[in-house]
């Protein structure tokens, strides 16, 4: 029975077998964009990778470009929520403000890079691809602009930061953030993640206590 079919039952076997497809078409997305690019692969190339007919890859995510966005989702998201669980941490305030924000990007750099791939994806192959990557790109930035202007606002609140407002500052860090992450992510030879954690780190601290 071929995939199209499959995708026809119904119920939870049919739901199953449908995040079962998706998973594939991510994984194919993951290995030809990471390892090619996203501009040297085809609709051809990921159904023949992932195993599927290309109608349902046109079903689950109509082009490249929504599979592309599906991928930066992903990593973005994971990127986000280890960010979140070191802000969570039942020891967090208790923390200096340097050790704080180097576990902040050490997490956050660990989730997203841990698969060059990954990386390459979610910093590199998303730039220029079409106004609605760039929009998608775009609404992550603020996602992460909120992010940072509340983390910096309880820094402020412990003294630990110029009491001013610091939302063009975490602007500015958050689009150096990804150049810097693109940066790494082209370079042939992988730069190890501590290094790009410390370079991360020490952007926000001199953003953080200059007045």
């Amino acid at each position: 029975m071929t995939d199209t079919k499959l995708k026809q039952r119904t119920g939870a076997s049919g739901d199953r077998l449908r995040v079962r497809l998706r998973e594939r078409l991510l994984e194919a997305g993951l290995e030809l964009f990471g390892l090619y690019g996203y501009a040297h692969t085809s609709v051809e190339a990921l159904c023949e990778e992932a195993g599927v007919a290309e109608a349902v890859f046109r079903e689950e995510y109509e082009s490249p470009e929504g599979l592309l966005i599906a991928l930066h989702n992903r990593v973005s998201t994971n990127g986000m929520r280890a960010a979140e669980n070191v802000q969570l941490a039942v020891d967090i305030d208790t923390c200096t403000a340097p050790v704080r924000v180097r576990r902040l990007f050490d997490a956050y750099v660990d989730a997203v890079t841990r698969d060059p791939r990954e990386a390459r994806v979610a910093f590199v192959e998303v730039l220029g691809v079409s106004r609605a990557v760039d929009e998608h790109c775009r609404r992550w930035r603020e996602a992460w602009v909120e992010f940072y202007t509340a983390a910096t606002a309880r820094a402020v609140g412990r003294g630990e930061a110029v009491n001013t407002d610091h939302r063009a500052d975490v602007i500015v860090m958050v689009n150096t953030i990804h150049e810097l992450m693109a940066h790494h992510s082209r370079r042939p030879r992988r730069a190890r993640p501590q290094d790009v954690s410390g370079e991360l780190t020490h952007l926000a601290l001199t953003l953080l206590t200059t007045e």
